[in-house]
């Protein structure tokens, strides 16, 4: 991918002439942590690219605590908002972001906003929730989101930037994917035309791990976690009856990261069908003939499909939800309804078992890692807006946490690479096809 320098360059509110109130160090050695210094960068690419030169027109910015700082801790009044769908490790995220503010910066006035970008609309919802670190202190422990979220309403960044100028919202983080943030970067705009010092910063949320030039996005280990619980119990279903199959559905609705890990973590699944790569139904090469052999030859299968799979296959979808996304066809009950049709129609024998844990998994607090993940992401966000950086998110590539700007950041969708080692390693792992389509048929399954 090519970018130019300007793509990666960070909006700032302006000079940063406040010293810190940290207590930290520019000498190395001497065991006390060392401020980031603006000029220190993380290369977008780690390995050779052609066309794509390597050097600081391809880095970002890397994030962490600056010496000096643009706002005033006792002046600043912070906001929080959670949009979109439900993802483990929100709260932690909140968490993280109160603690920072409150203990290393002393900042004193935080908000907490009340379902989504609606909150910052006058008169659609309830005013916001103060927050300090007594409040906040146990949350991670819970599922969800204190703040509670929604879709939507991203695309009125007047109404919003009205809100925060009337409620005097210095720092807004916002928490939410691709849409929330292209409503950040409109809000973001919007203070701009206004000459406002307001920062606005992302953490970006997709359960679905499909963040460009990220190395992995929070809630993304916890729904792998509870994914392959979900798997466990297919295959025991499997295995208890004749001709069994567990059939299961998780979340990536572009993006096939949960299943594929999920499958590498398991082992136990037979076929993994994604967004990323196209299959057919019908025919000698076909998804449901290899399915039918597997259990033939076996006894029993365990199918995993991501919820954006097949979407050529199934009737519905064709508009958008609040948020812009589009909304899906209902692949797994698809599924569920068309396997046992086609065994039927061969005169043969299946007990099928459907699980679909993709609410169960949305509402999980955060495992270990992702509560590790959300805690240094907060708080690398709580560094870049008291340093006056605005209109950009925090993340986290090649195990350094950096800032790129939110134009940036949704430009394209992370996503599985079929040519690429893991889909190599799921195949490898499963014995399915590389390919289930009638116009390759000479790639038949390893399981067979």
């Amino acid at each position: 991918m090519s970018q130019t320098a300007h793509d990666f360059h960070i909006t700032t509110l302006g000079p940063c002439g406040i010293p810190s109130p940290q207590k930290m160090s520019s000498v190395d050695g001497d065991f006390i942590a060392n401020w980031v210094t603006d000029d220190e960068r993380v290369l977008v690419h780690i390995h050779s690219c052609p066309g794509v030169p390597m050097g600081v027109t391809n880095s970002f910015e890397k994030a962490g605590p600056r010496a000096r700082i643009f706002f005033s801790p006792a002046d600043v009044h912070a906001a929080i908002v959670t949009c979109g769908g439900l993802c483990p490790g929100l709260n932690d995220v909140i968490r993280a972001i109160v603690f920072n503010l409150e203990y290393r910066y002393g900042v004193r006035r935080i908000s907490g906003i009340r379902f989504g970008y609606r909150g910052l609309i006058d008169g659609i919802m309830d005013e916001p929730i103060p927050l300090n670190a007594a409040l906040v202190n146990d949350i991670h422990n819970r599922g969800g989101t204190i703040l509670g979220s929604s879709r939507g309403n991203g695309d009125r960044a007047g109404e919003i930037v009205d809100t925060l100028e009337r409620r005097g919202i210095h720092i807004l983080f916002t928490l939410g994917g691709d849409g929330t943030q292209r409503g950040a970067m409109g809000i973001a705009e919007e203070i701009a035309r206004r000459n406002l010092p307001i920062a606005v910063v992302g953490v970006p949320k997709t359960i679905d791990n499909d963040i460009a030039f990220a190395d992995r996005s929070f809630g993304f280990e916890s729904a792998v976690a509870s994914a392959v619980t979900a798997i466990s119990a297919a295959h025991v279903e499997a295995l208890g009856a004749p001709s069994g199959i567990g059939l299961v559905k998780v979340m990536g609705r572009h993006s096939g990261f949960i299943a594929a890990h999920a499958t590498l973590a398991m082992n136990d699944v037979d076929f993994v069908l994604i967004p990323e790569v196209p299959f057919e139904l019908d025919g000698p090469n076909g998804f449901l003939a290899h399915l039918e052999m597997r259990v033939k030859k076996r006894g029993h299968a365990v199918v995993l499909v991501a919820e954006g799979a097949g979407q050529h296959l199934v009737a519905g979808g064709g508009h958008t939800d609040a948020s812009g996304n589009a909304v899906l066809g209902d692949v797994g009950l698809f599924l569920k309804d068309c396997i046992p049709a086609w065994f039927a129609q061969q005169g043969a024998e299946v007990n099928l078992k459907y699980i679909d844990p993709s609410y169960i998994i949305r509402a999980t607090p955060a495992n270990a890692n992702d509560s590790l993940l959300c805690a240094r992401l907060g708080g690398a966000a709580v560094h870049a807006a008291m340093c006056g950086r605005t209109k950009m998110l925090v993340n986290i590539l090649h195990n350094q946490f950096v800032h790129i700007p939110i134009e940036v950041a949704v430009s394209r969708r992370n996503q599985v690479n079929p040519d690429g080692d893991l889909w190599r390693d799921v195949v490898e792992a499963t014995g399915q096809p590389p390919l289930m389509r009638n116009d390759r048929p000479s790639l038949l399954s390893y399981n067979l």
